[in-house]
Order: structure tokens, then sequence, then C-alpha cells
């Protein structure tokens, strides 16, 4: 690839004594000619950026309706909320913990279903009822000491999309809502409730070349 930027005076010198286009961020690495082009390599700082961004996360936001379920909501004939969680998504969360991550389950409704399945999945902290998802993320951050960059998102809808900047990191699921869509940093391939959790989870893992390693762990493999 080549970089035109080089030949007119927009170069700098790193820590490392590298030659840096300060319009393209390359490296310069030698010129084909002494008169025209020179060459670049795009280890870009942007890219070298986001790999960081990774390795900072040390916990996951989840929302439960359409991210964890497929947005339904079931009533039995006495009244009692049911939800379907999909068992794949399992796997991102041990292999979360597997890792040293913590998982913060936040949604805007309470049920019972919600607190059995976050407890077989060992979430350490289980929030229901919360209405204002915003407030509440601000103010769970300054008490646990949380930085933006440490903190995942994984959501689907409104609800979230004011919460979501607090986080360094957007995750949702493909059926996610347009204003949503548009924010985040990773869209599964899979939609709420068939397994978009450990599709995002698995994402940021096998960026910090931990997924591999962590899922053999949990699964003995």
């Amino acid at each position: 690839m080549f970089c035109l930027a080089f030949m007119r005076n927009t170069t700098e010198v790193d820590s490392a004594n590298r030659t840096i286009c300060q319009i393209c961020r390359g490296y310069y690495l030698g010129s084909l000619t002494d008169r025209i082009v020179v060459v670049y390599f795009t280890h870009n700082e942007k890219e070298e950026n986001k790999m960081k961004k990774y390795e900072l996360i040390k916990y996951f936001v989840i929302d439960v309706d359409g991210t964890m379920t497929d947005a339904g909501i079931y009533y039995d004939d006495m009244g009692n909320e049911i939800k379907k969680f999909c068992t794949k998504d399992a796997a991102g969360f041990f292999a979360a913990h597997q890792v040293g991550m913590k998982i913060i389950v936040l949604t805007g409704r309470e049920c019972k279903a919600v607190t059995r399945r976050m407890q077989d999945l060992s979430v350490e902290y289980i929030c229901q009822n919360v209405k204002n998802k915003k407030e509440f993320l601000i103010e769970f951050m300054v008490e646990h000491n949380i930085k933006k960059e440490e903190l995942a998102y994984i959501g689907d809808d409104l609800n979230d999309l004011q919460a979501m900047p607090l986080a360094g990191f957007i995750g949702c699921p493909k059926d996610s809502c347009e204003e949503i869509l548009k924010i985040a940093d990773y869209v599964s391939n899979y939609k709420g409730g068939y397994g978009a959790v450990r599709d995002v989870i698995s994402y940021v893992l096998k960026r910090r070349g931990e997924w591999e390693s962590a899922v053999k762990a949990v699964y003995k493999l």
C-alpha cells in the first residue's frame, strides 16, 4: 500500500524512533524510487487502540428481554411471568468468568425466572426493576469504582440507549433497534435469545486471545 502524504512534510517520529505519517498513521518502510512513491506499513494506531480497549474490559452489563431472550413475555395460568433463555449463551458467561470478568444483569422488569437463571450462571450482580438504567449504572460505577473503559454493554432496545455510552464497548443482537445498531461496536450475527450474548462475549475474548483457552478450561477440552 502507498501513501502520497509521505511526499509532503507530514511525518513524525514515535518513541521507538519509527517514522510515522501524521495523516495515515502508517510506518515508513522505504521508498520504491527516490522521486515518487513511499511504502508504508498499515499497523494502524486506531487498530492498536481497539485491541487495548478489549484488554481493559472487566465487566459485562447485559440486558435480559430481547438480548438474553427473544423479547417474548409469557404468562402461565396463574399470571406468573415466564422467560425462555438460550442455553448456548451459558458458554459466554462461563468463559467471561474464567478470565476474571464479572457480569451485571440489568433489566427494567422483575421476574423469578431471571433470578433463577442468573443464579444458575453465577451472575455476580442481578439488578431487576431498574427503570432508569443510565442513572442506576452511573451510581453503580461510582460505588464500585468502575471506569468507562472497564465496562462492556450488551443490549437491544431503547431503554438501553442512554446507558450504553457509559461503557467503553457496546455489543448487540442483530435484531436490535435501529438506534442501537448505529452506535454498536459489534453487531452479532445472532438474534436476541438465540446465542447473541455468547457471540458478543466470544468476540471480545477472541480479540484478547482468551476465548479458546477459557472454553477449554471450562469444558475440560
